[in-house]
């Protein structure tokens, strides 16, 4: 602080030239000097002559104090100047910036953000090392000069999990011994396990914790009880009644997103959760696909759905009605208790409930069909039903699928069936086999109390096996099942009540029933569902509580899901099994939320309002418009800003630079007019330097080798800048660039759509094979998990990509990796007769990936001189030379198509042309 101003002096020493400001007044007074006064007769020669050049006896006082005003201008700009300064913040040691970056500071992250560049620009003007970890992903303790990490701050994001105490005490182990200072920005939640990390830091130096101050909200997963949906929210600021509102989104019927509900909150004063319960129809509730807190960004503020909110529908038919006071023979007794409370049971003539499309058709002990009932479930399984059939008396006495095997059954079956002590008999009862690995039961435990005394027997078919999910443990078929269409049947070879097994009184019948998508899993019943099970991410969250596609990350064991802690392995977001969602929120249905509990020696302080600026630059251009002033001042006292002047200073100002905007909008029509290569900038300047030469000297390459003519190459910002003017992007990797928003990811996928290429260059010569350990490789999965791209093969040796313009084999750059990937093409395409190739896809790969660092290779300056080295002697002269014919083709086959796989089409044409 300076006088109770809140500015701070870098240099203050040099502000002792203030004292000088007195004497250059004298001194500026004195120049001019004064005229001095003499008589002399020829002056009357002179009279009534008029000077355009005449000068002023003395210095007007205002021009004085202008000149003045410059000179304090440029001390004080000398001085460095800054505003708002931290003293808490200074020092002479190391700094450790430490933030959770968890979900929950995603809300404030741009204010955390700019906190931490203003502390980076602190630590720069104080010469001190820095070291910015994020506990959510900590990686190893590097102290590097600010200007390192000002470079990679773009980069870091908030994570959609929270820290883990198996991190924090990797990290006091690394940074045990060590003496720096600390600011932490804390996400404002407490964490007992991180005491060993905070005694850590205290012990090294001092310890300051940064917070918002105005609490966290979250949600956690919505609930289906009673008929209504069940939210409830969480707080850690309790001192006053709040009130929010959660947001239901879902499609509408023509597949667009839309708002479908939306559900008041209230936080009593002192309360922590607020609870409230939703009402939709059932068609409606179906269309949900999350709820979120209304204007909170966070993963935490979001609560996907699955098909815990979805309650299917479930058609029982029976072949026999129940019989007068023998409700537990009944057929559909045991599966209406296991039903009831979880599907929609729906009970009446098969071909009065088909219309009501039930998601699955039960037919216990029901042996004939009429035609018109046999073909309508037929068509009803094709379009994706799911039939479960059980055995019984009337089965096992009927002809049914004998000989032939009956379309609505999964095997052939043996008359008469098979029972303790019947003509097929067996000693005692048989108890279940364990579910092979391919059984969708695999992973059940199977009771001992679950035995069977008699079945339906399947008859020796060479299809037998592959429809096998279920056995007995003397090896006969328990349950089979057959696909037709887009649903399956399935056969259970006993009754659906106790008559032949103890199957239904057992808690495996309602597992059992469960895996084959009858049901929705409890918590009670969860463990087991999920046991054995591998899921596919379907969609995922960020940090921010954005959607992500997550097809291309790689499946979960259902254990791992059971636990239900999100990490980097498991990130929150939809998980599918065949026909099963299955939703992990960032906070589970047991999560509590509390704010965090510093000691008492740890000064705790909120996100700063005032932001931190360097005042020099902005004095400097002060004090240059003042002296610019002064000079056209000074002309103005003498009479000379008068005629070719104003008109040499009116030329001066039209002359000027146009302002960015306008030559932003002249540089996108002249792209519009002629082909402009173009490099994504990355945020790291060596790199996009790099790839704008790259890009300079392939367009110098393409110039004097082929009819092309690029224009000077464009960098391209995804954020901002139009993609449809350049036909080809070049996108180096780097680890700390930021990752796209939403809004540029869907130009993005229209540009990849409407016929644009990208090539991805991880500049790592592809030693970690695109994401097994390299930070490059990690990166692009990261990048490419937004895009629309297709499923990729190594680039073929007959690929049209390696003959548009020079015939190819290998593609180098700096390094000489062979892996370039593309769009994978047909399946097993044809040799052509009389063609040296096949006939590949037809389309442009949209995308081409590898890791050979191009631009370097083909980076020029201004005087065609190459910029980095390639290999050595020679060879390196020859690896660039094949580096620049890769570049010819790749731009060639942008601009032309498959043309050169149409060449497989000559013979044909020939011959249809009488040639």
């Amino acid at each position: 602080m300076t006088g109770g101003l809140p500015i701070m002096f870098t240099a203050p020493w040099i502000l002792l030239a203030l004292i000088l400001l007195p004497v250059l007044w004298l001194i500026l007074r004195a120049i001019p000097p004064a005229p001095v006064k003499r008589l002399f007769p020829g002056v009357v020669l002179l009279l009534g002559l008029r000077d355009d050049d005449a000068v002023t006896d003395r210095t007007p006082w205002w021009l004085l104090f202008l000149r003045t005003l410059a000179l304090l201008a440029v001390i004080i700009g000398l001085a460095g100047p800054v505003l708002n300064p931290s003293e808490d913040s200074r020092g002479d040691g190391p700094l450790l910036i430490l933030m959770d970056a968890s979900w929950a500071s995603a809300s404030d992250w741009d204010a955390r953000r700019t906190m931490v560049e203003a502390l980076l620009n602190e630590a720069g003007r104080d010469e001190r090392v820095v070291s910015l970890q994020r506990l959510t992903s900590p990686q190893e303790v590097r102290f590097q000069p600010a200007d390192i990490w000002k470079s990679r701050l773009a980069g870091v994001v908030p994570l959609p999990w929270e820290p883990v105490a198996v991190d924090l005490q990797a990290l006091a182990a690394q940074l045990e011994g060590q003496k720096f200072d600390t600011v932490w920005l804390s996400d404002g939640l407490d964490r007992d396990f991180r005491k060993v990390l905070t005694d850590t830091l205290m012990a090294a130096g001092s310890l300051r914790v940064v917070e918002n101050g105005v609490g966290i909200l979250a949600l956690r997963p919505a609930v289906f009880q009673e008929g209504k949906v069940a939210l409830e929210a969480q707080r850690t600021e309790l001192t006053l009644q709040r009130e929010i509102s959660v947001q239901a989104f879902g499609k509408d019927p023509s597949g667009s997103e839309r708002l479908l509900a939306t559900l008041p909150l209230v936080f009593e004063a002192g309360v922590s959760t607020a609870e409230n319960a939703l009402i939709l129809p059932s068609e409606l509730r179906e269309r949900v696909s999350r709820f979120e807190i209304q204007g909170v960004r966070s993963a935490g503020a979001v609560s996907l759905s699955d098909d815990s909110l979805q309650r299917r529908e479930v058609a029982l038919i029976a072949g026999r009605d129940d019989r007068e006071g023998l409700q537990l023979l009944s057929p559909l007794h045991y599966l209406r208790k296991a039903l009831a409370q979880r599907v929609d049971v729906l009970e009446g003539a098969l071909l009065d409930l088909l219309p009501a499309n039930p998601d699955v058709v039960v037919l216990a002990d029901v042996a004939v069909l009429s035609k018109s009932e046999e073909q309508a479930l037929l068509d009803w399984i094709e379009s994706g039903g799911l039939l479960l059939r059980f055995a019984g008396p009337r089965l096992a006495a009927s002809k049914i699928s004998r000989t032939e095997e009956d379309p609505l059954l999964p095997v052939r079956l043996r008359a008469g069936g098979r029972n303790v002590g019947g003509a097929m008999s067996w000693g005692e009862p048989k108890s279940l086999a364990p579910f092979p690995a391919d059984s969708p039961f695999f992973g059940l435990q199977i009771p001992d109390e679950v035995t069977v005394t008699a079945q339906v027997m399947a008859q020796p078919d060479p299809t037998l096996a592959n429809r096998v999910i279920a056995s007995l443990s003397d090896g006969t078929p328990m349950v089979t099942r057959k696909v037709i269409g887009q649903g399956q049947v399935v056969l259970m070879h006993v009754t659906a009540n106790t008559e032949w097994s103890g199957l239904p009184l057992s808690g495996l019948f309602v597992q059992m029933l469960d895996r084959l998508a009858m049901l929705n899993a409890n918590a009670t019943d969860l463990k087991d569902m999920l046991a054995g099970t591998v899921w596919q991410p379907l969609k995922v969250l960020d940090g921010y509580g954005r959607l992500e596609d997550g097809l291309s990350l790689t499946g979960v064991a259902g254990e791992d899901l059971y636990v239900g802690v999100p990490g980097p392995e498991i990130l929150p977001g939809l998980y599918r099994d065949g026909d099963r969602l299955m939703a992990l929120n960032a906070l589970s249905t047991d999560s509590v939320m509390s704010a965090a509990k510093w000691p008492l020696s740890v000064p705790v302080e909120g996100l700063r309002g005032a932001v931190i600026k360097d005042l020099s630059g902005f004095l400097l251009a002060v004090a240059l418009i003042l002296l610019i002033a002064d000079v056209l001042a000074s002309l103005l006292v003498s009479g000379r800003l008068w005629g070719t002047r104003v008109a040499g200073l009116f030329l001066l100002v039209v002359l000027l630079p146009v302002p960015e905007a306008q030559a932003q909008n002249v540089s996108a029509a002249e792209h519009a007019r002629g082909l402009v290569l173009a490099h994504v900038l990355t945020g790291d300047r060596k790199v996009d330097d790099t790839a704008r030469a790259g890009m300079f000297g392939l367009s110098e390459t393409l110039y004097l080798r082929t009819s092309v003519e690029p224009g000077l190459p464009a960098s391209v910002d995804l954020e901002q800048d139009e993609l449809a003017f350049y036909p080809l992007l070049y996108w180096p990797i780097s680890p700390a660039q930021p990752t796209p928003s939403r809004e540029a990811y869907v130009k993005l996928n229209d540009y990849l759509r409407s016929g644009g290429m990208i090539v991805f260059d991880t500049r790592d010569a592809d030693v970690a094979r695109f994401g097994a350990s390299s930070p490059n490789g990690k990166k692009l999965q990261i990048l490419a998990a937004g895009l629309d791209i297709p499923p990729l093969d190594p680039l073929p040796a007959d690929h049209v990509l390696t003959r548009t313009f020079y015939l190819l084999q290998d593609f180098p750059g700096r390094y000489a990796a062979r892996d370039v990937w593309v769009e994978a093409s047909s399946v097993d395409p044809e040799l052509i007769e009389g063609m040296p190739f096949r006939n590949l896809n037809d389309g442009v790969t949209p995308v081409v990936i590898g890791g050979n660092d191009w631009a370097s290779a083909w980076a020029m300056d201004d005087r065609g001189n190459s910029l980095f080295p390639v290999g050595r002697g020679r060879a390196g002269e020859r690896q660039r030379e094949l580096a620049y014919r890769f570049g010819v083709n790749l731009i060639m086959y942008v601009l032309t198509g498959n043309y050169k796989s149409d060449q497989v089409h000559v013979p044909a044409l020939l011959d249809r042309l009488g040639q």
